[in-house]
C-alpha cells in the first residue's frame, strides 16, 4: 500500500507544521508513514486523505531511524480507521 496524506503536526501554539507523506502500511488502528517533520514518541498528529471526510487524527507510538530517513508508527486516536483500508 502506498497511500499519499498530508500529515499535520498538532502542537500547542499557532505554528502548524505539515508536509506531503505516504503511508506505507495501515491497519485498522495503526499506521506506518515516512516523516520528515520534528515528530517524537506521543505526539499528536493529523493525517488527510484525497477527500474531505479521509480524516484521522492519531499519536505517535514509534519512531525509527534508517537511512537517512525517519518511519512513524501512528495509533488512530478514535479507534479502528477505515478509509485508509478502502483508498
Amino acid at each position: 500500500m502506498r497511500l499519499p496524506v498530508q500529515v499535520t503536526a498538532l502542537r500547542g501554539g499557532s505554528t502548524r507544521l505539515r508536509e506531503a507523506s505516504v503511508v506505507e502500511f495501515a491497519g485498522l488502528e495503526h499506521a506506518i508513514l515516512v516523516s520528515s517533520l520534528p515528530l517524537e514518541f506521543d505526539d499528536k498528529v493529523r493525517l488527510e486523505g484525497s477527500r474531505k471526510a479521509d480524516t484521522a487524527d492519531a499519536t505517535v507510538v514509534a519512531v525509527q531511524y534508517h537511512g537517512g530517513q525517519k518511519a512513524v508508527a501512528v495509533k488512530f486516536l478514535r479507534g479502528p480507521n477505515h478509509w485508509m483500508m478502502h483508498s
